[in-house]
Order: structure tokens, then C-alpha cells, then sequence
């Protein structure tokens, strides 16, 4: 036999359960209810890990006889444990970039609380800097069930700049923020916005996205940086925060402002540092109208696919170019404001998207397209058969985002062409203003879930955190299994809704099918990666509105601890303290606990 035969068999055989099993672990979770999500539903009591996998699961008793000396032991005190979240689509770098500047209203029960937070931060904000809410909430969600006044936002923050974003629909400025950025009633309506005006021409303070959200993208990249160093301090606040909530992978969709490659620097450097805690595969996303087809022919020649600072390394966790989206072209950018009719996209949009997906297939780059309403699906299928034709797909990994008002016909289309669909909880935020435009019988199959698994195609569950909703996962978990909003308005159709399990491998087992990474993750079973979270609740009996409340109480990503609450605290190192010192972050943290 030849060498590279005999060492090809050998290393197979290694691969072998007994050798696995026969190794000592690193750690061993135990006294645990893990719910490994494998295809029968398998519960087990322990868990062991090394190298970064799990070496087997099975009974306390038998699990234990793998410890060693130097295995850490960490007992689960009978809490529930399940695969890491792996979050289909989310801003990660983007939002990480920005997190420490952030007062998140994600999860604030009340405006009142909302306003008074507005205004303690207006009072230890410096000057030269803002006090910014960036997305991530509704009117709902408040106890009050109405948005804030451009007036109360004037009370609570004063002579400080201020700037507070609602979804990708309007967002406010208070007369500090409207004189710092010098808009007057000189100031024209930027393309796809709109600067409101009162009766003597001056500007109120809104910004109304009619029909893109352009205008709200480019005011906030106005607004004064985090330095360096903040930067990378920012982000891993982030990516705590995203561990905090079981998450332990993140699909980056790019993002309005978010350049590369200049933009990556920071996680880039985290990754060659091994200080990353979430997997990070992430999609170049172009920025300029009329720039895109330039952009992506000098991405597809200079970026591999697949390749990044984890190569060849176990010990790092993945962070790489996946692919292109999940903007491809800016003429095809249909932006989810349900409070506004829906965008007609431009009659140039197809030749323009025609070019780049013809470049992107020839060069077997995987895509994804931002599509929230089927007409638009419409137009982008029309475009993607007529290349499909010339050039075949051929299996190339694609799928559409959002597809809230996709039709069955359309889906067909989609299986036909061996595409999927990333999902998100936009409609827990935005159901109420969909129903007021578009009647509560077309909310009722929106997304029309049942539809898209029963024909097979592969779906992953996402947030499209941070702005446009909130990052937090528990909330997709409780849209999914309940059909409700944040407001508590059930408006899904009964055979739409997924039962806890379903909803859960969605978020596990089914983005990492999205992208063809399911043979080693979405479960808790020997050979996979060791990503999982101890839960502070039991998510498959508590009552359903406590789903909300969730969080992990420790979170492992590579077989390693990158977050521990108290009960846990010994297993993982203190987070630092958010910089700089007046961070919201260090006063209201994340999401808000209630």
C-alpha cells in the first residue's frame, strides 16, 4: 500500500466511535435533560467533549468514566440543555461595530421606562457624542401601546444630540440632533425619503423611509465613531450579549454602511487573536448603486470562499466569506415598511441583478437576495431561471431572505431550482401595521410556513437583528410556537405555528442546512461540534410567554465556556466593563430583563 493510502486508513479507523469514545474529555456536563435534537428527539443526562467535539452522550454513570484529571466537570443541576442557536440572519459586525453606543429598548415593557432610560443617559452622555436607540423595538411591546413623541424625546434628552430609530420605518431627531447635523428648511429630501416639515417649512425631527430606508442608514452613519480600540471592545460585548442568549453561530447578511473590506477589520483581528465566541460566516454585501457589478468582479477575484483566518485551525471558530447578499443590487432593495405601500422596484432592476447573479453563478460564488414581497420574488425568479438556463446552477447554494408574502407558486419555483429561504420574527414587530394595510387574512399565511417545509425546502430561522427587530432569538422561539406578535395579537394561521421542538431545530439543525453545514452541527451527538447552552428555563414545558425570558445560563462554542451567569460563574473569565465609561451598555445592558 502507498503511504498516503495507509495513513488515509489509519486516520478513518481513528475517526472510529470506539477510538473517539475511548479518549479522556476536557469537559463533561452531567445531571443535565439535553435535548440533542437528533432525528429521534433523544434525551440524555451527560455529555462529554474534547477537541473542540463531543466525544458521546449517554447516562451520568457512563459519561463520567471519561473524566480524567484535568476534565472539568460542570454539573447542570438538572437544568435543560440544546445546541447552540446558529442565527440565519443577523448584522453581527455591523451591530458590534456600534453596540456600546446603543441604549437597546429590545425588551422594555413600558415607555415609561423607555423615556426615563432616554433620559438618564441623556445626562451622562458627553459632549460631542449622541444618545442613539437603534431599532429592535415597537409600540407593542409598551404597555402603552403607542410610539414616543418627537416632544417627549425633546424633555428627556435636552440640549444632547439624539437619534432613535423605529424598525426601518421613520426614526426621530431632537432639536440638538437636527442642529448638529445642520438640516434646516433649506435641507431637500434625500432619494427614497423623506424629511417632514411643519406648517413654516422648518423640520420636525421625523425621518420617514418612503419608500427605502436610505435616509435612516446614512443619518446614522453620520453620527460620531467608537475609537479603535472601543471598537473591538464594542464587539465583544456583542458577541457576549449574542452568548448570553444561547447563541453560539451568526450568519452575517452585510448591511447599509458596512464596507468591506475596510469594516471587517475588527473582527478580522479577533479571529487571528482566536477571541471570537460566535461562528461568523459572512456574505459581502454591495454599497454603491451603479458600483455593484464592479464590486463583485473584484471580490470574486480576490476572495475565496470558504477561506479565512480559521483555516487549518480547530482551535479558532469559523469566520470566512460564505457569498454575495444579501443586497446584490440597490435597484432591487424592496425594504419591509409595512407602514408604507409596497416599493415598485425600478424597470432596471433586472438587467442590473441579471449581471451580477450571471458573474456570481460562473464563478460558483453562493448568493442570497433580500425579498420581502412576492412580487418582487416574482421578477428575481424570472431573472434566476433565465441564467439558470445559460448556466446552470448546478446545485450552487442560494436561498432568499424574508419571504414573508411569497406565494405557493413561487415556492415551486424555488424547490425547482434547488434554492431555500432564511426566515426571520420581522412580523412579531410589524404584524399589527401588516394586518392595518393588508387585512388580517393575508397575515394569517404569513410566512407561509407549513407550505415551504412540507415541499421540502431548506429553511434556516434567523432575527435580522439589530435594527429592523431584535436580535434576541427568544423571540423568534415565541413568534414560531405561539403565532403572536410582541403585543400578544395572535394573527398566524393554527397550521403555520410549529410546535417547540420543530421551531428550535429551525434555529439549530436547519440554518446550518442552509448552508450545507448540517453534517456536524444542529445536534448534541458524538463527532459534532461542542456548541450548546444551559438554559435558565425549561423551553419545551414553561408557559409560553415565559419563552420570552429565556437566556442561556452558560454558553460553550468549540468545546470551550464563553459565557457563565453566576450560578456559573467560575467556568468562565469576567466580561470586562463596556468602553467607554458612559456606555449605555454598562448601565442597561442588552436586551432588557423584566
Amino acid at each position: 500500500m502507498k503511504p498516503k493510502i495507509i495513513i488515509t486508513a489509519l486516520l478513518l479507523i481513528l475517526s472510529l466511535p470506539f477510538f473517539a469514545q475511548s479518549k479522556s474529555a476536557t469537559l463533561i456536563v452531567h445531571h443535565a435533560v439535553i435535548h440533542t435534537l437528533d432525528d429521534k428527539n433523544t434525551i440524555v443526562e451527560a455529555m462529554a467533549i474534547a477537541d473542540g467535539k463531543i466525544l458521546k452522550t449517554g447516562k451520568n454513570s457512563d459519561i463520567l468514566k471519561l473524566k480524567n484529571k484535568k476534565t472539568t466537570l460542570i454539573d447542570a443541576k438538572g437544568k435543560v440543555i440544546i445546541p447552540g442557536i446558529f442565527d440565519s440572519h443577523m448584522h453581527i459586525i455591523r451591530g458590534g461595530r456600534f453596540f456600546n453606543t446603543e441604549l437597546r429598548w429590545d425588551g422594555v415593557r413600558t415607555l415609561k421606562k423607555a423615556l426615563a432610560m432616554l433620559k438618564e443617559q441623556a445626562q451622562r452622555t458627553p459632549k460631542g457624542q449622541w444618545v442613539r436607540v437603534v431599532g429592535g423595538w415597537n409600540a407593542y411591546q409598551f404597555e402603552e401601546k403607542r410610539l414616543p413623541t418627537l416632544e417627549e424625546i425633546n424633555e428627556a434628552t435636552g440640549d444632547v444630540p439624539a437619534f432613535v430609530l423605529h424598525l426601518y420605518g421613520h426614526a426621530y431627531l431632537n432639536k440638538a440632533g437636527i442642529a448638529a447635523l445642520k438640516i434646516d428648511a433649506n435641507t431637500p429630501n434625500p432619494n427614497g425619503g423623506l424629511v417632514e416639515k411643519d406648517a413654516n417649512g422648518n423640520p420636525t425631527g421625523l425621518l420617514i423611509a418612503e419608500p427605502n430606508a436610505f435616509i435612516l442608514y446614512s443619518t446614522l452613519s453620520k453620527l460620531p465613531e467608537l475609537t479603535p480600540d472601543e471598537k473591538v471592545n464594542s464587539t465583544k460585548q456583542f458577541m457576549t450579549e449574542m452568548n448570553r442568549l444561547g447563541v453560539t453561530a451568526i450568519i452575517d447578511a452585510g448591511g447599509g454602511f458596512q464596507n468591506f473590506p475596510d469594516d471587517y477589520g475588527v473582527t478580522n483581528g479577533l479571529c487571528k487573536d482566536s477571541d471570537l465566541t460566535i461562528r461568523m460566516p459572512y456574505y459581502l454585501f454591495a454599497q454603491k448603486a451603479g458600483s455593484e457589478l464592479n464590486d463583485y468582479s473584484k471580490w470574486v477575484s480576490t476572495v475565496e470562499i470558504g477561506e479565512g483566518c480559521d483555516d487549518h485551525d480547530d482551535t479558532k471558530v469559523e469566520y470566512h466569506a460564505q457569498g454575495a447578499g444579501e443586497n446584490l443590487v440597490m435597484s432591487a432593495g424592496d425594504f419591509e415598511n409595512f407602514d408604507k405601500p409596497r416599493p415598485e422596484l425600478s424597470p432596471a432592476m433586472e438587467g442590473q441583478l441579471k449581471e451580477v447573479l450571471s458573474l456570481l453563478i460562473k464563478k460558483r460564488w453562493p448568493f442570497r437576495i433580500h425579498a420581502t414581497y412576492n412580487e418582487s420574488i416574482t421578477r428575481f425568479l424570472n431573472v434566476i431561471e433565465d441564467i439558470n438556463k445559460e448556466t446552470p446552477l448546478n446545485g450552487l447554494l442560494w436561498f432568499f431572505d424574508h419571504g414573508e408574502t411569497v406565494s405557493v407558486e413561487n415556492l415551486k419555483r424555488i424547490k425547482a431550482l434547488n434554492g431555500g429561504l432564511a426566515i426571520q420574527h420581522r412580523m412579531a414587530y410589524q404584524g399589527e401595521n401588516f394586518i392595518k394595510r393588508y387585512g388580517k387574512t393575508a397575515a394569517t399565511n404569513t410566512v407561509p410556513l407549513k407550505k415551504i417545509l412540507e415541499m421540502g425546502i431548506k429553511v434556516g430561522m434567523g432575527t435580522d437583528g439589530t435594527r429592523v427587530a431584535s436580535y434576541n432569538p427568544w423571540v423568534g422561539l415565541y413568534w414560531l410556537t405561539t403565532g403572536k406578535t410582541l403585543g400578544g395579537l395572535k394573527y398566524m394561521a393554527d397550521e403555520n405555528i410549529q410546535d417547540r421542538t420543530a421551531a428550535l431545530k429551525l434555529f439549530t439543525y436547519g440554518s446550518a442546512q442552509l448552508i450545507n453545514l448540517e453534517k456536524d452541527r444542529g445536534m448534541l451527538t458524538a463527532n459534532n461540534l461542542a456548541d450548546f447552552a444551559i438554559l435558565s428555563d425549561d423551553y419545551f414545558n414553561t408557559p409560553e410567554e415565559k419563552i420570552l425570558n429565556i437566556e442561556s445560563k452558560l454558553t460553550v462554542v468549540n468545546g470551550k465556556v464563553v459565557y457563565a451567569d453566576t450560578d456559573f460563574r467560575s467556568f468562565a473569565p469576567p466580561t470586562p466593563k463596556a468602553i467607554p465609561d458612559w456606555s449605555p451598555i454598562n448601565y442597561f445592558g442588552g436586551y432588557q430583563k423584566n
